[in-house]
């Protein structure tokens, strides 16, 4: 690679980095008390979104260990009960992925991973897709889904792409 074209590893890194700070302050939001509200019976419970968002950086991570990942021999974390439990796992999460990105070239990331249960296999895909489907778009939508939920609860939703009816942009 030349010095103006970063290898797919170092682009993700740092994408990553900025996407997760944003999403950290969203988190950061989420009154333990309220983890059980929900704006309409079939929507997910605050609580179970927030831990949702915290667990799903893990998929990368998971996707890095090896070729597969089989859900029948892997034991998931309990989902966590308060805003600091919450943002505790999303803080281990986010520096095992750094950590974990620090380690692969991009010959890694272009590889393919599965997730499966046994037999059953839900995914097969490179490991750049799951960077990008699984993980960034994925968290980028409930984040969004995140301060609609804050919004309904009138807790001040911070800004994200630029400022937000509370808060300007933070630089």
């Amino acid at each position: 690679m030349t010095d103006s074209q970063p290898t797919l590893q170092a682009a993700l890194s740092q994408e990553l980095k900025h996407e997760l700070k944003l999403t950290r302050r969203l988190l950061e939001r989420v009154p333990t008390e309220q983890f059980s509200w929900q704006p309409h019976p079939k929507s997910m419970k605050i609580g179970t979104l927030a831990s949702h968002m915290a667990n799903l950086v893990g998929y990368l991570e998971m996707s890095m260990a090896g070729p597969e990942t089989d859900l029948a021999s892997t034991k998931m974390p309990d989902s966590p009960t308060s805003t600091d439990e919450v943002l505790r796992r999303f803080d281990v999460n986010s520096e095992n992925i750094h950590k974990a990105l620090e380690q692969i070239d991009d010959a890694m990331l272009q590889g393919v991973w599965s997730l499966r249960r046994g037999e059953q296999v839900f995914m097969t895909m490179p490991r750049t897709a799951v960077a990008r489907t699984l993980v960034l778009n994925h968290l980028i939508h409930h984040r969004g889904q995140l301060s609609v939920y804050l919004r309904l609860l009138d807790i001040p939703v911070p800004a994200i792409y630029g400022g937000s009816a509370d808060e300007a942009p933070q630089r």
